[in-house]
């Protein structure tokens, strides 16, 4: 077995939840974040693929060891191609000549979790404030880190957590009606 197969063996086996659960929170959809997490792990290691044996320094990482940065190389990787996806999915919507509405209607509130609300929270703001979210809030980044990880200005992060926390609010909030009737 050679050096990248051993280390990729190791990640997902030890890193590989954590891993779907940050694709989760992205995306909203356990089969999607599956296929994030399966897309941005060949996305890595294929360049790996005709590395030589262990007596190299690893490509991904020469200063560490190399699970730990290279986790982060597929968390980037996972956040690349969910904004690259979202993009393509945008475009294809304006370009398509039907018009789709939904059928289906929310029904009374049927004891769904906290978790369960705020990942349907998440589906409905925009793929940037959605990144920006989950890793300024689930993966407990710093407003400059979230900026230097997406790529963009600290103050276009601060606005899209701004907005993401004003649409978050309007959907989570338990309206006045509902309030006091728990109370009575």
């Amino acid at each position: 077995m050679t050096a990248w197969d051993e280390e990729l063996t190791e990640l997902v086996t030890h890193r590989g939840r954590a891993l779907v659960g940050y694709a989760y929170l992205l995306c909203g959809d356990a089969r999607q974040a599956e296929d994030l997490v399966q897309d941005a792990l060949v996305k890595v290691y294929a360049r790996l693929r005709g590395t030589p044996g262990p007596a190299t320094v690893h490509p991904l990482d020469a200063d560490g060891p190399p699970r730990r940065g290279t986790e982060a190389y597929v968390r980037r990787a996972i956040l690349t191609l969910f904004l690259d996806d979202r993009r393509r999915h945008t475009r294809w919507i304006e370009r398509r000549h039907l018009v789709a509405t939904e059928t289906t209607a929310r029904g009374p509130e049927s004891g769904a979790t906290a978790r369960a609300d705020v990942a349907a929270a998440l589906t409905g703001l925009a793929p940037r404030e959605r990144a920006a979210v989950v890793l300024r809030y689930f993966e407990d980044l710093t407003v400059p880190q979230v900026a230097e990880a997406m790529g963009l200005a600290t103050g276009t992060v601060k606005r899209y957590l701004s907005d993401a926390t004003a649409a978050l609010r309007g959907v989570l909030a338990v309206p006045a009606d509902e309030a006091r009737e728990e109370r009575s």
